[in-house]
């Protein structure tokens, strides 16, 4: 009998977030192998997975289809393999901060009964599009990234508000670009030479940072959008608060109130809600649970820090996982969505994730369970249930980028970019 043969359909080349068929054919009728997943992120950490599978008569196993026995996960999960990798240190994130290359998962099956590799395949998973432009920007006190699709546009833009924890993430950005925005990722410190640490944010940095994305010649110009998660979430309703032209805002398991750093704004300070660190208790993996160390934004003492959404034109999409263990995202979603309805605003929609955690990110990401919070300094739970997780950011990416094509206007170009 001829080696066994492993394909990834249509193409073992594909972007970070399209789904991919793994199909292996010439086994043995009834034949159980296990499939595994291999990957190493930015900083050197290997991240496996692996499931059992059995052949069908004819000596094929198609994930599209097949059930999983045992493993990493069970039944049909055609991208399990992906979602479920874990790492091989204990409180890991899957880091890939160099957006120019691309992931190489290697797929490989092996016998039940002898070792040995039957087949193997890499699946090489690219974070950019061919023609979309990397443009490192550092214009007076802007720092960060832009993405640029390789059509002449116009485009609609999205400021990518992912600017806390330090230094900058490019992978939420890069893949949005993809699909036909124009996207920043802004940093707020830990960057380049911007201060290593944040005490208090001036608005009056990303009003700069939304002037900057419409002048750009590639963009359309109506209003721009905003892309958050957790502490970013509660920045990204000032922004489009008290900044002018923010027609759309997605927040991510945030914050209805301004979150533990003041906010400035001409003159203007709005005073953090606070913590209560003790209200901090050890889980059995030995990372923290802080999901209700922040104090009651709605308690009459903590009334100055609500951010007063009301006065906002643009539109907002809440997101929130149902098991986020880093906070009460879906009390906060609740209190910012009553907020509105009491003065009389109708200009907001909702989707709620059980089986969800704290982050939500692009499709087909390894789950994190835990890792070193931007904060605290320490490793803390996120929550979340592995396969409903999954599958919530899956629907997530498509919300996000209806979301925006909706509420930034139509244009010939981005109907035409797949989702």
């Amino acid at each position: 009998m001829s080696k066994a043969c492993l394909q990834i359909l249509p193409n073992a080349k594909c972007l970070f977030d399209e789904p991919v068929q793994l199909k292996v054919d010439r086994l043995k009728p009834r034949q159980q192998v296990d499939l595994r997943a291999e990957v190493t992120d930015d900083k050197g950490i290997v991240f496996r997975s692996s499931a059992t599978y059995e052949a069908n008569s004819s000596g094929t196993i198609d994930l599209t289809t097949a059930s999983s026995l045992g493993g990493s996960y069970t039944g049909v999960e055609p991208m399990g393999l992906l979602w479920s990798l874990k790492p091989n240190t204990l409180h890991a994130k899957f880091v890939k901060k160099v957006v120019s290359a691309p992931c190489l998962v290697n797929f490989s099956v092996h016998s039940k009964d002898s070792p040995g590799i039957l087949a193997e395949v890499i699946n090489e998973r690219s974070l950019l599009a061919e023609g979309v432009r990397r443009i490192p920007v550092n214009e007076g006190k802007l720092r960060g990234v832009l993405f640029v699709p390789p059509e002449m546009g116009p485009h609609p833009a999205v400021l990518d508000l992912y600017t806390f924890g330090r230094g900058l993430s490019e992978t939420r950005a890069a893949l949005l670009a993809n699909r036909g925005f124009v996207v920043f990722t802004v940093s707020l410190y830990g960057y380049e030479d911007n201060p290593k640490n944040v005490t208090k944010i001036h608005l009056e940095y990303f009003e700069e940072a939304i002037q900057f994305l419409k002048n750009q010649p590639q963009v359309r110009g109506s209003g721009v959008g905003l892309l958050s998660l957790s502490k970013s979430g509660d920045l990204a309703l000032s922004i489009a608060t008290f900044l002018p032209g923010i027609a759309a805002t997605v927040w991510i398991n945030g914050c209805n109130a301004n979150a533990m750093i003041p906010l400035h704004n001409k003159g203007t300070v709005i005073p953090p809600l606070m913590i209560d660190t003790t209200r901090v208790f050890a889980t059995k993996s030995g990372a923290l649970n802080i999901k209700y160390v922040i104090n009651d934004p709605m308690a009459v003492e903590n009334q100055a820090t609500l951010i007063p959404i009301e006065r906002a034109n643009g539109r907002f999409l809440f997101v929130a996982a149902e098991d986020d263990q880093n906070w009460d995202s879906c009390y906060f979603a609740d209190q910012a969505m009553q907020q509105l309805r009491r003065h009389g605003k109708d200009n907001y929609e909702s989707v709620f994730y059980p089986g969800a955690g704290h982050y939500l990110e692009t499709p087909y990401m390894p789950f994190c369970p835990s890792s070193i919070h931007g904060v605290f300094g320490k490793p803390v739970v996120w929550g979340g249930v592995p396969r409903s997780h999954a599958a919530a950011e899956v629907d997530l990416w498509r919300r996000i980028q209806e979301f925006f094509r909706t509420n930034l206007a139509n244009d010939s170009n981005l109907s035409k970019a797949k989702l």
